[in-house]
């Protein structure tokens, strides 16, 4: 029984009408291994990971654990064969304690008396320790940094008796130095037998903590490559169907006049709290600044208050040599701030419309959109085709509603809008995350483009690789405070990750 694979995947098909999203996948997953599944966007790998987890129903195929057929017909039936995975959005209740969260299902009947919750506190606690991922099993969640978080979803699995682990985008919100805890624990779990499964599109990640690696493009399992017999290279030509273009060549510039002041602004957050506490910054003309930190330390905040969505209680902020009063959308537009947003698909996008719609969002009101209140339907049709052609926006077709494409086409299509309107300064958020290896290239080489024109770049990026390659200035937020920065060639990873948990 040993020698059988974990896991296995014979002919596996899942179909969406008459999108054939995974076709006939074959993938043996060993004992004690950390293996990575890689691929575009809208490869298919998730969509194995979910028929996997039990979120998806197979349309034909069998998957097999210890060599046995099973049916998993949903998440419960693959958390009884010891399946457990991990979303990039963790499935937390904010207001119980990381143990209860850990201990919730548990079929006791003592469940809510306090002493059998003190012993399972106290169990959980010794479980989290025993593999390198500690935490406060009886502080609420809601109190608990998103790394540590984390760490609960991943003992969650391990209380249960998980054997397989399936890990989604595990390091987009984690400093380096938590990423590097996390790894550690990875390789002290799969020495414990464990098979760990990573979807990820960090290919420096996947050389240094995989033992295997898979390949899939357009539903199909191209390649299963060992780790130690292949490059970054090689993985990336298997994801796209081709040598990876190299990324423009980021050119040392001299920086031009302030465009951006913010003096001792402070932001209070939906909760109460302060969100943004005495922030000083300046942004130069033909600039790429890198705003550093793990997310929920005021860097939301901060992208809102420019854009002219978000009140600040106290402080002044001038762009362009003007003083603003208060917050105004159509006035951050107007003086020239173009805004790509954390979630393109919530505050970006309008997924039910097509790409004509959604490019028109900020200019439709323009004597060049519209002529007496009335769109120019016909030449605002050629304008879109026209911005697709020139962005490289894949869709069906201009009407075809936007949700239907993968992510990297619609940040393509954000990038279009925003880019179109000739900003002064773009205020980019994660704007690569969860982004395949040739959509982040074209992200990048259109903020390096911006900068070439003289224009400016607010870069809110959890990436730090993102961020060294691209920035001229690394300012990094904890606690909603200004931590430090650093610029381009003084920049150093071990240094911005202490300063990303907060330490000076």
């Amino acid at each position: 029984m040993d020698g059988l694979p974990a896991v296995e995947f014979h002919n596996l098909v899942k179909q969406f009408g008459t999108v054939l999203a995974s076709d006939h996948v074959n993938l043996s997953l060993a004992k004690g291994e950390i293996h990575a599944l890689l691929g575009e966007n809208g490869a298919g790998k998730s969509t194995v990971m979910c028929m996997l987890s039990g979120v998806y129903r197979p349309t034909s195929g069998e998957i097999r654990m210890n060599g046995t057929a099973v049916k998993i017909h949903s998440p419960k039936d693959a958390a009884k064969l010891g399946i457990g995975m991990v979303f990039q959005n963790f499935r937390l209740v904010q207001t119980l304690t990381a143990a209860e969260n850990v201990v919730l299902g548990d079929s006791s009947p003592f469940w809510r008396t306090r002493r059998w919750m003190e012993r399972k506190t106290r169990e959980i606690e010794a479980l989290a320790l025993r593999v390198g991922l500690p935490f406060a099993a009886g502080r609420p969640v809601a109190r608990l940094s998103v790394g540590e978080q984390q760490r609960v979803e991943i003992v969650k699995c391990l209380y249960r008796g998980n054997s397989v682990l399936i890990l989604d985008e595990p390091t987009s919100v984690l400093t380096p130095a938590e990423a590097d805890q996390l790894f550690a624990t990875l390789r002290k779990l799969k020495s414990e037998g464990k098979t760990i499964i990573l979807t990820t599109h960090k290919l420096k990640e996947v050389m240094a903590v995989a033992d295997r690696i898979s390949v899939m493009r357009k539903g199909q399992m191209l390649a299963t490559l060992d780790r130690a017999q292949t490059s970054e290279r090689e993985i990336a030509r298997l994801m796209v169907g081709q040598d990876r273009s190299p990324p423009k060549t980021r050119v040392p510039r001299e920086p031009g006049e302030p465009l951006l002041i913010m003096d001792k602004v402070t932001v209070v957050s939906d909760r109460g709290r302060h969100a943004l506490d005495e922030v000083s910054l300046t942004l130069n003309t033909g600039e790429i600044v890198g705003i550093a930190g793990v997310a929920g330390n005021g860097q939301k905040e901060l992208a809102e208050v420019l854009a002219g969505l978000h009140v600040w209680k106290s402080g002044t902020i001038t762009f362009r040599e003007f003083r603003w009063k208060g917050p105004s959308v159509r006035g951050s537009i107007k003086q020239g701030i173009a805004h790509v947003p954390e979630d393109r698909m919530i505050s970006g996008l309008a997924g039910g419309l097509g790409s004509v719609d959604n490019l028109l969002v900020k200019s439709y009101h323009s004597d060049e959109r519209a002529n007496l209140g009335f769109l120019r339907t016909a030449l605002n049709r050629l304008w879109s085709q026209g911005l697709v052609e020139q962005f490289d926006v894949r869709t069906a077709h201009l009407d075809a509603p936007v949700k239907q494409m993968s992510g990297g086409n619609q940040q393509k299509l954000l990038f279009a809008r925003e880019i179109h309107q000739r900003p002064h300064l773009l205020i980019a958020v994660h704007p690569s995350q969860g982004l395949d290896v040739g959509a982040t290239d074209a992200v990048h080489n259109l903020l390096l483009g911006l900068r070439a024109e003289g224009r400016s770049v607010l870069l809110i990026s959890e990436d730090l690789d993102e961020l060294l390659l691209l920035a001229d200035r690394i300012v990094v937020l904890f606690a909603g405070r200004v931590m430090g920065e650093m610029t381009h060639e003084r920049a150093d990873r071990e240094q911005l990750g202490m300063m990303m948990a907060g330490v000076t």
